[in-house]
């Protein structure tokens, strides 16, 4: 057995009043696992993945904010930067399998790998590993998603005498220090402007500070003023890129039936033939609508609810089930 760690954001100032506590990547996370390693008698390495996390990652998250969308860069974390990066090195360490601490399963169905929830649907990760291929889930091993829950695992780290058993748990997003809002203005000086609020029939209300401070479905930090104390709530209905413009409505806007998604992914590396039934998936830890979905392309899926949702944000992604298991996901293109 060997321990590998990844050095994938660079290592942040000291945490202060203004940075967010609990990512990872820094020099005591690395120390903490090492540590492990040595209580436990085996190799342990870190990698540097700056570079390819900076690429694959953080560069299209900028951009796809900048654009006025919602991304998941987890997703494209899992999916391109971390599990590549480690296969190859366990193939050329002669690992037969890598294991993971992600919180999900792996099942068999003839020569399949297929994809599950973890039984903790609380600490489930499926979502954000809907992309990876026949070759990456063949060759993983995940061992957190059975039944035990992460009091059991902590309480066995606790039994083998880890230091880390009672660490606390890093968080979303690990590139970032501070909080969203004053991130995004350091990361994308220069690429946002002021531009108008307005509502559904095109009259205006107000200006905005710039796209990437908005998201679908928002409600909160909207920078509206109302004249009643008693008026309808408004949430973000959509964001024009083109205009530079943010409209919002009341909540029954925000209803769509129908979605277009790119750069999809079927976890079986192929497209049903014809609509199927399944669940449809929104956010990481979003309940799931009973859908129906068909392919549109190699790449391209369309997916029409049974009833409408109101947390379609282009740019998110949607993923695919049937009961536990994940079919597939892709990148919210449009929805109506």
């Amino acid at each position: 057995m060997v321990g590998v760690a990844m050095r994938l954001a660079p290592e942040g100032p000291a945490p202060s009043a203004t940075r967010r506590r609990g990512t990872c990547c820094s020099y005591e996370d690395f120390e903490d696992a090492r540590r492990v390693a040595e209580r436990m008698d085996f190799p342990f390495y870190v990698i540097d993945l700056r570079a390819e996390f900076r690429a694959g990652v953080v560069d299209h998250w900028l951009s796809d904010q900048a654009a006025g969308l919602t991304p998941n860069p987890c997703v494209r974390c899992n999916g391109s930067v971390r599990l590549d990066a480690m296969l190859e090195l366990a193939g050329r360490l002669g690992a037969q399998a890598l294991a993971t601490g992600h919180y999900a399963r792996l099942g068999r169905r003839g020569s399949l790998t297929t994809l599950h929830r973890a039984c903790d649907r609380s600490r489930d990760q499926a979502y954000v590993l809907h992309r990876l291929d026949q070759r990456q889930l063949g060759n993983a091993v995940f061992a957190l998603g059975s039944d035990e829950s992460k009091t059991d695992v902590r309480a066995e780290a606790a039994s083998l005498g880890l230091g880390t058993a009672a660490k606390p748990e890093s968080q979303d997003l690990c590139f970032v220090d501070t909080d969203m809002k004053s991130e995004l203005r350091r990361r994308l000086a220069g690429r946002f402007m002021p531009g108008p609020i307005i509502d559904g029939d095109g009259a205006p209300i107000g200006e905005h500070e710039g796209l990437p401070f908005f998201t679908v479905g928002q409600r909160a930090g909207l920078g509206i003023v109302t004249d009643r104390p008693d008026a309808t709530p408004r949430y973000v209905i959509e964001l024009r890129q083109a205009t530079n413009t943010v409209v919002i409505g009341p909540r029954d806007a925000l209803r769509r039936s129908n979605l277009e998604a790119g750069s999809f992914r079927w976890v079986s590396g192929t497209a049903p033939t014809a609509g199927m039934r399944c669940e449809a998936q929104l956010r990481a830890h979003g309940r799931a609508h009973p859908a129906r979905a068909e392919a549109d392309g190699p790449d391209r899926a369309l997916i029409s609810f049974d009833a409408p949702v109101d947390q379609a944000a282009p740019g998110q992604s949607v993923v695919l089930y049937r009961g536990d298991e994940v079919l597939g996901g892709g990148v919210i293109r449009r929805a109506a």
